[in-house]
Formats: structure tokens, sequence, C-alpha cells
């Protein structure tokens, strides 16, 4: 891979236009790491939420796009998902979802 060197070009451009994604997911994912350390949970809580709350974070970073919010806003929303958990988010969009399907 050292020898060619368009991977290496490929690989910058490719972080240059995901980084936010991955700055929120990452900041998501230690905001719930701590989140669950402070709160004194399990290891098993650590090792399965966390990654989850990083995961769900890329996804809800490209989210403020779609209803007209800036770009920076995705990394603000990843963070709450961190602090709230996965549990809370799911709560939260389910009683969204159930409300929209109501109104239809």
């Amino acid at each position: 891979m050292p020898d060619r060197p368009e991977t290496w070009a490929w690989f910058a451009t490719w972080l240059e236009h995901n980084f936010p994604a991955l700055y929120a997911g990452g900041l998501a994912l230690l905001i719930a790491v701590w989140r669950i350390i402070y709160t004194g949970g399990k290891f098993r809580q650590l090792a399965l939420e966390a990654p989850l709350c990083g995961l769900l974070g890329v996804g809800v970073s490209y989210g403020p796009e779609l209803i007209g919010a800036p770009q920076g806003a995705g990394v603000f929303l990843a963070c709450v998902v961190g602090l709230l958990g996965v549990e809370t988010s799911r709560a939260a969009a389910e009683r969204l979802l159930d409300r929209k399907v109501d109104e239809l």
C-alpha cells in the first residue's frame, strides 16, 4: 500500500468527506463510556451499549441536513445520543413514529 499513492489520496479524500460523521460517532461513544462508568454500569453494558451509541451517533449525524439544520448540529445530536443512551433514544424514536402513524 505505501507504493500506491493513489490509495492514500483516495483514503484522504474519503476521510475528509466523512470526518464529521466519524467525529460525531467517536464522541458519542466516549460520552456513552463515561456515562456508563459514572453511573456504575457493568462491563457488559460498557462493551455493548457504548459502541451502539457510537454507531447510532454516526447515523444521527447525517440527519440535520434532512430537516434543514446546519451540519454541525449532527455532532450535537450524536452527543445527545451518547448521553441519553440507546434505550432512551429508541423509546423517543418509537414515540415519534407512533405519533406520525396516528396522524396518517
